[in-house]
């Protein structure tokens, strides 16, 4: 007995790898892995549709071929009509198992994106203390506010012009950080006034060169995001009497915006932070691949006592 349903089982897994395991591997892979990202690119429906149906057919082709191949089946007593009733059966059967794959690989992608959200709801707010700390750098404030108040019995009226550069600076951080995006203007602004107060403890003139070029008009940038790197410079140049010991370049083209910010610096001079002003590099590397992900560069290097920082943002809206 054993002997003869020897056969009929052959045949049983003959007929369910011909018509449902091979072209349902073939389908669940392709509509997994081609379909969806199609899908993804182009967000239409009636050609994804005619891909799927490919997919499908195709799936059904090759499983025919396969199982030809593999089982040395004789199809020359088969009714042509038959063979188009086994072909269409199978490419239904390869699309049902293709859209369980592509609803398969929708879930994942969903999942992931949930995850996603809660690990960057979670580094903005790391980001957002941060920044926090950063605004409130007491060593700037208190200098600055010492250097006005010398000022204000030399000359009132540049005492007071600075001043108002530094009510405007805590503004900028109070309120124009709160967004996502900014003008880069403001953020230009926010720079310039950062770096006229810096001006006021050293009478050498040549002491920063800050360039910018290029049309900025209504681009935007994250806020605070070139205000570290030359904090970090200005923090790291000692000797204020060298000229152009720290050297800011902004530049603008059509789909980038870059900063290149270096500064000279004593490599004797040991810097010890308390960890509580500025932004670290390791801090400001997560907080651009959160903003930015693949679309910035950020090089830095040490060459000749010269500490440069390159960073390129490619605001090209997609």
């Amino acid at each position: 007995m054993e002997g003869q349903n020897d056969p009929n089982i052959f045949l049983a897994f003959q007929a369910i790898s011909l018509f449902a395991i091979t072209p349902s591997i073939f389908a669940f892979y392709g509509y997994y892995f081609l379909l969806f990202k199609y899908i993804l690119k182009h967000k239409t429906y009636i050609t994804p549709i005619l891909y799927g149906l490919s997919i499908s057919m195709t799936s059904a082709a090759i499983s025919i071929l396969l199982n030809l191949n593999t089982f040395k089946i004789d199809c020359s007593d088969q009714q042509d009509g038959d063979l188009t009733d086994i072909f269409i059966f199978m490419s239904a059967v390869a699309s049902v198992t293709g859209i369980i794959g592509l609803i398969l690989h929708g879930f994942i992608q969903w999942f992931g994106d949930l995850k996603t959200k809660e690990r960057l709801l979670q580094k903005n707010h790391q980001m957002e203390m941060a920044l926090v700390k950063a605004q409130l750098d007491p060593h700037f404030l208190f200098n600055t506010l010492n250097n006005i108040d010398i000022l204000i019995l030399k000359d009132a009226d540049q005492a007071s012009s600075y001043l108002n550069k530094l009510s405007d600076i805590m503004r900028f951080m109070l309120f124009e950080t709160k967004t996502e995006e900014i003008l880069l203007s403001k953020e230009i602004q926010y720079i310039e006034k950062y770096i006229e107060l810096q001006k006021i403890r050293t009478a050498n003139k040549n002491y920063i060169h800050l360039s910018v070029q290029g049309d900025y008009t209504g681009r935007c940038i994250a806020p605070m995001l070139f205000i570290p790197f030359i904090e970090n410079a200005f923090k790291h140049s000692i000797n204020k009497k060298m000229e152009d010991a720290i050297k800011i370049d902004i530049l603008i083209t059509e789909n980038n915006i870059v900063l290149e910010c270096s500064n000279k610096f004593d490599p004797n001079r040991r810097i010890v932070s308390d960890g509580a002003n500025g932004l670290g590099n390791e801090l400001i590397e997560k907080r651009l691949s959160l903003i930015y992900a693949d679309r910035y560069v950020l090089e830095t290097t040490k060459q000749n006592n010269i500490y440069k920082v390159y960073l390129k943002i490619n605001d090209e809206k997609i």
